[in-house]
């Protein structure tokens, strides 16, 4: 069975060398809509807290609100870079609070204290569809995402990968040692409930 959680990206791009309207930049707000499967947790009866799914994927994807996502080899990159140096915004302000961790991958980098993505490919729905996928795989068992910005569309299903471990009591991961970060819940001893 799955559980299905949808979050909002707010964000701007552009797409460099594409002959049409989007090549200047512009603004978009994104629904990113993911299924989780798993077995149903009899504990908590339910497949995973839809709730905890978008906790999980909004440490990561907090870097894509309110953001630019430019290509790597956007030339608009590095006169970006320049003025946010200039307007002393470059390496973040006490305002911006709502950073996520920064990440690198084949796919993309984050920079969060300049609210900017670097990607490798153009940042299309497919593209942003790729890299979600890569950053939450050993996270989630993502079986599907679908992200819907503007009139664009794109939906991807992938292979249930792996069976997470999760607490009886609240449904959620249970860390590497067997305890549940929420509740305390711990493996080896088992729940009066349970």
């Amino acid at each position: 069975m799955r559980s299905i959680a949808t979050l909002n990206l707010q964000y701007a791009h552009r797409f460099y060398k594409f002959k049409g309207e989007a090549q200047y930049l512009h603004g978009h707000t994104g629904t990113l809509t993911i299924e989780v499967e798993e077995p149903i947790n009899k504990g908590v009866n339910m497949v995973y807290p839809c709730n905890e799914i978008k906790k999980v994927a909004w440490n990561v994807l907090k870097n894509f609100d309110h953001a630019l996502i430019l290509r790597v080899d956007d030339p608009l990159l590095p006169a970006i870079l320049g003025v946010y140096e200039q307007t002393g915004i470059k390496n973040g302000t006490p305002q911006n609070k709502m950073k996520g961790d920064a990440f690198k991958t084949d796919l993309a980098q984050a920079y969060p204290d300049c609210r900017l993505v670097v990607t490798k490919e153009t940042m299309t729905v497919e593209g942003m569809i790729k890299i979600v996928y890569d950053l939450l795989k050993e996270k989630l068992n993502i079986v599907k995402l679908t992200f819907v910005s503007g009139d664009n569309t794109a939906s991807e299903e992938f292979p249930s990968h792996i069976s997470i471990e999760r607490c009886p009591c609240c449904g959620i991961a249970l860390n590497e040692k067997g305890v549940c970060p929420k509740c305390g819940y711990k493996k080896d001893n088992a729940h009066p409930l349970f």
